[in-house]
C-alpha cells in the first residue's frame, strides 16, 4: 500500500448521511492509527475523528454523536459514517494514516488526496 485512499464523498442535503472509507489493507498486523481531518474553503485543516488499531478512538466536540468511526470485519477499511450532516460540515475530508510499528508499510503520518463532502440547505 502506498498513500491512503479516500473514497465516500458527495453531496447531500443538510441532515443527510454520507460514509467515508479509508483503505488500510496494507496494515492489517501492525500498529497503526487512522485519523480524519477536514478542510473547508478558507479554513486551516482540523481535526475530526482518530482510531487507532486496538479500537481506541476520539471525536472533535462538532462531531461528537453524529460521526462514528468503524472497521470492517477485515480491518482492511476504516469508515467514518456522518450523519445529521451540517452546511458547516462542508470540507474536503483527508485520512492519514501512522505506522506506529515497524511492521506497518510505513513509519510516521501520510495524507490521502481527501474527498470532498458538501452539505446544501
Amino acid at each position: 500500500q502506498e498513500d491512503p485512499v479516500e473514497s465516500g464523498g458527495g453531496s447531500v442535503q443538510a441532515g443527510g448521511s454520507l460514509r467515508l472509507s479509508c483503505e488500510a489493507s496494507g496494515f492489517i498486523g501492525c500498529r497503526f492509527g487512522v485519523s480524519w481531518y477536514r478542510q473547508g474553503s478558507g479554513n486551516e485543516r482540523e481535526f475530526v475523528a482518530s482510531i487507532e488499531s486496538e479500537g481506541r478512538t476520539d471525536y472533535a466536540d462538532s462531531v461528537k454523536g453524529r460521526f462514528t468511526l468503524t472497521t470492517d470485519r477485515a480491518e482492511s477499511m476504516k469508515f467514518l459514517q456522518m450523519t445529521s450532516l451540517k452546511i458547516e460540515d462542508t470540507a474536503r475530508y483527508y485520512c492519514r494514516i501512522d505506522g506506529r510499528s515497524v511492521r506497518c508499510p510505513w513509519s510516521g503520518g501520510r495524507w490521502g488526496q481527501g474527498t470532498q463532502v458538501s452539505v446544501s440547505s
